[in-house]
């Protein structure tokens, strides 16, 4: 099979995407160790386990939620641990799983954290758009979501219907 090169039009949205991806998060990661002394990925685990029933979801169910591994959240929740911010038990449903529950403070640090954070989010993503432009960036996003997840796996973070879905 022949390669279909990029078009010119194509390589100029590619290299854009690519741009974006590569800038925003160390944008927001910025924001969130400057204001809260949180990285963005600390942040987005408080703030799955805070849109939780009862703040607590599984580990591996947290892990799908925030697209980590095991280990790499085992290590970020072992961090907030020690800071307060979340605790673990054994999940009293499957004694070989473990739960992952947002403490009071983790709490707090996710409501002192938010303003600053959708300010952040506002500033470089939202506001540089128009009203007709962030429903096309909406389009985008369900039309790369489709082949990038097409399990849903992190079809909590943008369909709430889907978000209290334990994974298969």
């Amino acid at each position: 099979m022949e390669t279909q090169w990029l078009t010119e039009d194509e390589r100029a949205a590619w290299l854009r995407l690519v741009a974006v991806v590569e800038l925003l998060p160390g944008v927001l990661d910025s924001q969130l160790r400057a204001d809260a002394r949180l990285t963005h990925f600390e942040y987005f685990v408080l703030a799955m386990l805070s849109e939780a029933p009862e703040r607590t979801l599984r580990m591996a169910v947290l892990a799908q939620r925030t697209n980590a591994t095991l280990p790499r959240l085992s290590h970020v929740v072992r961090r907030l641990e020690g800071r307060g911010l979340v605790e673990r038990f054994p999940c009293p449903e499957d004694g070989r799983a473990t739960n992952a529950r947002l403490a009071a403070a983790g709490w707090d640090a996710v409501v002192a954290a938010a303003p600053g954070h959708v300010d952040a989010v506002r500033s470089h993503v939202l506001e540089p758009l128009t009203p007709a432009q962030v429903k096309q960036l909406r389009g985008i996003g369900d039309a790369l979501l489709t082949r990038l997840d097409p399990d849903g796996r992190l079809s909590g973070l943008y369909d709430p219907d889907r978000a209290h879905e334990n994974p298969s």
